[in-house]
C-alpha cells in the first residue's frame, strides 16, 4: 500500500492537531510536516515534495490561495496536489483557490471520511470539491466568465469524449461515469486523460470549468 504524505498548514494550532489526527488514523495517509502560516507551508512543501498540501485559506502574511498560487498555478513547472479547506463557505474563496491551482476544496465540517477522499483524490490527480458547493461553485465561474475567450481543443472532441466531459462536468466520479456510459474504467481515464491533453485542463475542476465556460453543460 503506498503512502499519501501530506502537509497540513492552518494557522490554528488546533486546528491542525486535529485534522493531523484524522489523516494519521488512516492506514495510507501520513502528515509529514505541519505550518502555521502560508510561508513556511510553501518552504516545507517545497523541501519535503509531499503528495498532497492541506491547506486552510486565512492565515496570516502569506494566505492559503497564494500559497496554492506559488505551488501549483498556471507558471509553476512541476506543481504539487493542494487541497484547500476552510470555515468559510464563500464563493469567492472557491473561485480564487480552484483559479490557483487547487485540486480540492473542502469545509472543516466535512468530516473525517470526506476529508480523507479528497487527499486521496488529489493524490490521484484528481478533484474532490465539497458537495455542498459544487453546483453553487461552478455557477460562480460561469457567472464571472473567463478571463479571456475559453481556449479551443487542439483536436475536436469525439462524441464519446463529450459525453464524458458532460458526466465530469456534472460531478460524477470516474466509477459513476463507466456505469452511466457502459464502459470500462480504464476506458473513461483514458477519455478523461484524453480531455485534458485537448484543452489543456490540468484536472477534473478545470475540465468542469472549460464545459461550462463553452456552454458544453448548461444550469438546470
Amino acid at each position: 500500500m503506498t503512502t499519501v504524505r501530506v502537509v497540513v498548514a492552518d494557522d490554528q494550532e488546533i486546528v491542525r492537531t486535529g485534522l493531523t489526527m484524522i489523516l494519521n488514523a488512516e492506514p495510507d495517509i501520513e502528515v509529514v510536516g505541519q505550518a502555521a502560516d502560508g510561508l513556511r507551508a510553501v518552504e516545507l512543501a517545497r523541501r519535503l515534495r509531499p503528495d498532497v498540501c492541506l491547506f486552510d485559506i486565512r492565515m496570516p502574511g502569506v494566505d492559503g490561495i497564494e500559497a496554492t498560487r506559488r505551488l501549483a498555478g498556471p507558471a509553476v513547472a512541476d506543481p504539487l496536489a493542494v487541497v484547500v479547506i476552510t470555515t468559510f463557505d464563500l464563493d469567492e474563496y472557491v473561485y480564487a483557490a480552484l483559479r490557483a491551482g487547487a485540486r480540492g476544496f473542502l469545509l472543516k465540517d466535512a468530516g473525517a471520511a470526506l476529508l480523507a477522499q479528497a487527499v486521496h483524490a488529489a493524490a490521484a490527480g484528481d478533484a474532490l470539491i465539497a458537495p455542498s458547493v459544487t453546483t453553487r461553485l461552478l455557477k460562480a465561474f460561469a457567472g464571472a466568465g473567463p478571463a479571456g475567450p475559453p481556449r479551443q481543443p487542439v483536436d475536436a472532441l469525439t462524441e464519446r469524449e463529450e459525453e464524458v466531459l458532460g458526466a465530469v462536468a456534472r460531478g460524477r466520479t470516474n466509477t459513476e461515469i463507466a456505469a452511466e456510459l457502459h464502459i470500462s474504467l480504464s476506458t473513461v481515464k483514458t477519455h478523461v486523460a484524453s480531455l485534458m491533453a485537448k484543452i489543456g485542463a490540468r484536472n477534473r475542476v478545470e475540465i468542469a470549468m472549460w464545459a461550462y465556460e463553452t456552454d458544453r453543460v448548461r444550469f438546470r
